[in-house]
């Protein structure tokens, strides 16, 4: 498993790295772009999700056609010439181009199917964990170097560097990851509206959109708080990002433990959305730069408690065969709460100020929280696993149409049935399968 769960986990997490880089820096930066304002910086920090948005569920269905690897490597080479539009720009309306361009290169759907496809469903937690440490990684590295590298070397450099790391990641691709596996499926695909309509996955799609659009905010507005209204120094905003992401990383290591490892996903979920509601808070109401940092801090342990975890639950609701599609829908539904954070955050501080945004941020934590406490709990769900050798004689067929049966596929040598434990149980589906 890790000989291509870790190579992949480095190319998201690479890939996730050029996004953070950006994130607590543009909005200073950016002010000083020919034609720049506070509208439409908050514009830039979310234009990039807009092509993301538009292109993950395309990019998720082509890679069930055409395979994980082209599919990831087209995202990748798109993703490398949106950085350098970006890292040439000189005006506003140039840098929104390549960040546009940035986001068409949409893989992460892609990529995170591929590492589902190395794993079985009760590995799946362990390889998404690692996946997601790798972007806690990212962001951690990103949150500390984005100041000094940007106050060294100019916005441009964070942008060269994303896309030399890019490049890394598309010879990773063909060099080091493992061939893809061949999975042959039985379940019919569900309607694609039918697909996102589903209760759980419709929570799970909700719940990222709400991190994403939070973050995007969070990362808008603290730079300017702190050094624009609260007269903290520019230079030494890499100390409030290294204590932050230090608190984060640690919170990251108890979200996958606890959150895949010992099945209390859904748990971790609401824990960090409570975060979030004491972090705006706290935003609100601070009036010295050390109590914002505190109100950082706190946000940041949300966060990582959330992001090794969310990929991992949104694939345990949906069918092995639209996995790169639901992952897309999952992934847009994400970046969609990107771009709605920095329109919406950018449109509220310059008409009118953090705390208005605050409060209805704490608000509408408060909706997704009291909605996320009917997810279905995934522990629920149940793996069988038969050698299709072995077991090459039980009556596979008569599982069609059994209540609780949510999916069943061939993977290598293995036939595997996943069932709801609440509507059926192991003996009934085996009593079923011995039948001739």
């Amino acid at each position: 498993m890790l000989k291509s769960v870790l190579p992949l986990s480095f190319i998201v997490g690479s890939r996730f790295f050029g996004i953070f880089i950006i994130l607590p820096v543009i909005s200073l930066y950016a002010l000083d772009l020919r034609g720049a304002n506070e509208f439409l910086v908050g514009l830039l920090v979310g234009v990039y999700a807009v092509t993301q948005m538009i292109f993950q569920v395309p990019f998720g269905g082509l890679s069930d056609r055409i395979g994980r690897k082209k599919t990831v490597a087209l995202g990748l080479a798109v993703f490398i010439a949106g950085s350098l539009i970006c890292a040439a720009a000189s005006d506003i309306y140039a840098m929104l181009l390549g960040r546009l361009i940035q986001g068409a290169g949409a893989i992460g759907a892609a990529a995170t199917a591929m590492i589902s496809d190395f794993t079985s469903e009760e590995k799946r937690g362990k390889a998404m964990a690692i996946m997601g440490g790798f972007i806690g990684l990212s962001f951690s590295l990103s949150m500390i170097l984005s100041p000094v590298i940007s106050q060294n070397f100019g916005l441009a450099s964070l942008f060269y560097l994303s896309a030399a790391l890019s490049a890394l990641c598309i010879v990773l691709l063909y060099v080091v990851v493992p061939k893809e596996p061949k999975i042959s499926h039985f379940e019919e695909k569900v309607p694609f509206k039918k697909l996102i309509l589903e209760k759980n996955f419709m929570l799970m799609n909700v719940t990222n959109m709400m991190q994403k659009m939070l973050t995007s905010i969070a990362f808008l507005a603290i730079p300017i708080v702190l050094v624009h209204s609260l007269g903290y120094a520019q230079g030494e905003l890499w100390k409030v990002y290294a204590v932050s992401t230090a608190l984060g990383f640690i919170a990251m290591g108890l979200g996958g433990a606890l959150g895949d490892g010992k099945g209390l996903g859904k748990k971790m979920l609401l824990i960090g959305i409570a975060l979030f509601i004491v972090a705006y808070g706290v935003f609100c109401a601070a009036s010295s730069a050390l109590v914002y940092a505190a109100g950082v801090a706190i946000f940041f342990v949300g966060f990582n408690l959330h992001e090794p975890i969310l990929q991992s639950l949104a694939t345990k609701f949906v069918k092995t065969k639209q996995r790169g599609a639901a992952l897309g829908a999952f992934n847009s539904f994400g970046y969609l709460g990107s771009f709605v954070g920095g329109i919406f955050g950018g449109y509220m501080l310059q008409n009118y100020d953090f705390y208005a945004l605050g409060v209805i941020c704490i608000i509408a934590c408060v909706i997704w929280f009291i909605a996320l406490l009917s997810l279905k709990d995934p522990r629920e769900y149940k793996n069988l696993y038969f050698n299709k050798i072995a077991d090459g004689g039980l009556n596979f067929s008569a599982l069609e149409g059994l209540r609780g049966i949510f999916d069943r596929y061939e993977n290598g040598g293995n036939i595997v049935v996943k069932f709801d434990s609440v509507l059926t149980s192991e003996d009934k589906i085996r009593e079923i399968l011995a039948r001739r």
